[in-house]
C-alpha cells in the first residue's frame, strides 16, 4: 500500500512538474485580457482601464494568475533574466488589477484599499514562489532587489492603477520585446505634457513624482543612466520640441522640478 501511495504522489509531482515547465512564456492570457480592455489615450502616451471589463472577465484573470502563483521559485531562478523580469511585472500588474476589482466599483483611488496602518501595497492577498506576498515584495524586493536586474525603466511599467502613474501596455511584456517595451514605455510616458513637460515659460523641466520617489534609481548607470539629469537628456525630444531647450535640458543645465501625483483610479467609464 504505501509503495502505491509513494507511486501515486511520484506521478502527481511530475504532472504539477511538466504543467509548471510549460509555463507560457508569451503570457497570452493576460494578453488577451490587456488588449480587450486597456485603451490607449493621449496620442497614446497614457491608457485608461476598464475594471468593469476586467470583472466580467474576472475568471479569466483569475485562472492567469492562478498559473503565475503555481510556479515554483526554482523554476523562476532556471528562466533567463528577460524572462523573469516579464514574469514580475506582469505578475504585479494582473494583482493590482485583481485588488483593484476586489472592491470595484466602490473604489475611487487604490489608496483606499489599505487599512488604518496598512497601505495597499503591503496586503498579503496572494500567493507567490509559496510564499504570502504583496506587491511591495514584487517591486522592492524582487524586481529592484540590488545587482538583479538595475533597470530604472521598470518604473514606466509596474503600474498603480492611478492616473497619475506610467500607461498600463494594452499588452503583456514577454522576455523576447522587454526591452523595447521598456524603452517604449519611457517615450511614452516622457512625452505625456501632463505628467512630463519642459515649461517654456519658467525654463524648468516640470517632471513625475517617481522621479522623485525613485531618483536613485536613475543614477546606477544601466545604459547610461547616471543620474536624473542624464536620463531627462536622453528624452529631450519628448519634453520640448525646441532645439534650443532640448540642447540645454541634455547638458543638464535646466532646474527640475516635481508635479503632484494624481492618484484617481485611471478607470474608464
Amino acid at each position: 500500500m504505501m509503495r502505491v501511495i509513494h507511486s501515486f504522489a511520484t506521478l502527481l509531482a511530475l504532472a504539477s512538474a511538466s504543467a509548471v515547465a510549460q509555463f507560457d512564456h508569451s503570457h497570452k492570457g493576460f494578453d488577451d485580457l490587456l488588449k480587450k480592455h486597456v485603451s490607449y489615450i493621449s496620442n497614446g502616451n497614457a491608457s485608461q482601464v476598464s475594471y468593469a471589463g476586467f470583472a466580467r472577465d474576472r475568471a479569466a484573470l483569475k485562472a492567469y494568475l492562478g498559473g503565475v502563483s503555481a510556479v515554483p521559485e526554482a523554476t523562476y531562478k532556471s528562466w533567463s533574466k528577460p524572462q523573469q523580469l516579464a514574469f514580475l511585472i506582469n505578475a504585479y500588474n494582473a494583482y493590482t488589477i485583481e485588488l483593484i476589482l476586489t472592491k470595484y466599483p466602490n473604489v475611487k483611488s487604490i489608496r483606499e484599499l489599505g487599512g488604518t496602518f496598512t497601505k495597499p501595497w503591503s496586503l498579503k492577498f496572494f500567493t507567490l514562489f509559496g510564499r504570502e506576498t504583496t506587491l511591495d515584495n514584487i517591486e522592492h524586493d524582487m524586481i529592484r532587489a540590488e545587482g538583479v536586474f538595475n533597470d530604472p525603466r521598470i518604473h514606466v511599467a509596474v503600474v498603480c492603477a492611478s492616473i497619475g502613474c506610467p500607461m498600463l501596455r494594452n499588452e503583456a511584456f514577454t522576455g523576447e520585446r522587454i526591452d523595447s517595451q521598456l524603452e517604449d514605455g519611457m517615450q511614452r510616458f516622457l512625452s505625456d505634457k501632463s505628467r512630463n513637460r519642459y515649461n517654456a515659460e519658467s525654463k524648468k523641466l516640470e517632471v513625475s513624482k517617481i522621479f522623485d520617489w525613485y531618483k536613485k534609481d536613475f543614477t546606477k548607470g544601466y545604459k547610461g543612466f547616471s543620474s536624473l539629469e542624464t536620463t531627462l537628456g536622453k528624452y529631450a525630444d519628448r519634453l520640448s520640441a525646441d532645439p534650443a531647450a532640448q540642447a540645454e535640458i541634455r547638458a543638464g543645465k535646466v532646474s527640475i522640478s516635481y508635479l503632484d501625483y494624481d492618484w484617481n483610479l485611471n478607470d474608464k467609464k
